[in-house]
């Protein structure tokens, strides 16, 4: 005889994941008493741009505010740090990483120890660095600022698909349960709540513009992608934090440019 799952037992699994989601990508705490199961972290993949979407209202929201207060270059710096403050430097800490371990070493041993060394290189520095200017610089720019919303939503897509579609590094850690328990549907509910969150603000935005920056982020994350698994096994932790950012930036990036055009 088929069995069913007791509805209120999947909105509560399902609640718990878009917590876990939240906890994993930002400051927000999660108010639960016992471990988290690795079920629950696989599915949280699913909630990942619902988290950027939140994270994008907050940032299109506090660009109102700070744009009234401030010239438009302290707004922008204020904001970038919110942004960044955000995931608790999450995704920033995963791109240093990233650069410092793909660009060191000569062999992928070396380069995954690298990845592992809580120090910071000169190449990550300056990847650091150029990242925040390029995201200060788009955000004084941009002329849609609707585009705040759906920047964080494009690079945590992003994130979600990379934690499904592509092997893994290494043998234990988060990343490894929340790999072995994502598969198809969590990246099929990711693009579902992605493509809504775009499909609603891409009139907002621009439909050209909308489409232009999700096409470049899309490609910016496959040539990391690429270029990692050409320097090591697999994606790590870190590499799903360097997705985020890359997408990010790159798409902010066109929206301001498009703007300028």
């Amino acid at each position: 005889m088929a069995r069913f799952r007791r509805p209120g037992r999947t909105v509560r699994t399902v609640l718990i994941s878009v917590g876990v989601a939240f906890q994993f990508l930002t400051v927000v705490p999660l108010p639960l008493r016992r471990t988290v199961t690795p079920a629950e972290l696989g599915m949280s993949v699913t909630f990942f741009p619902l988290v950027g979407l939140l994270i994008g209202f907050l940032l299109f929201g506090l660009h109102g505010i700070l744009s009234a207060i401030f010239p438009v270059t302290v707004a922008a710096a204020i904001l970038v740090a919110i942004w960044i403050a955000c995931s608790g430097a999450l995704h920033f800490d995963g791109l240093l990483d990233a650069v410092d371990g793909l660009l060191g070493g000569r062999t992928p041993e070396d380069r995954m120890r690298i990845l592992r060394d809580e120090r910071v290189g000169a190449f990550a520095v300056a990847a650091g660095g150029i990242m925040i200017l390029l995201k200060f610089a788009a955000i004084a720019g941009i002329g849609a600022a609707a585009g705040l919303i759906f920047v964080p939503v494009v690079g945590r897509w992003l994130t979600s698909m990379g934690v499904v579609l592509f092997s893994y590094a290494r043998t234990d850690g988060l990343g490894r349960d929340m790999k072995d328990n994502a598969g198809w549907p969590q990246a099929v509910g990711a693009t579902a709540i992605a493509a809504a969150a775009l499909g609603i603000l891409a009139p907002s935005v621009g439909l050209a513009a909308t489409g232009a920056a999700v096409i470049l982020a899309c490609f910016s994350g496959w040539l990391l992608v690429s270029f990692t698994l050409s320097r090591i096994p697999g994606l790590t932790g870190d590499i799903y934090g360097a997705l985020c950012e890359v997408g990010e930036t790159v798409c902010i990036v066109t929206l301001a440019a498009n703007w300028a055009a």
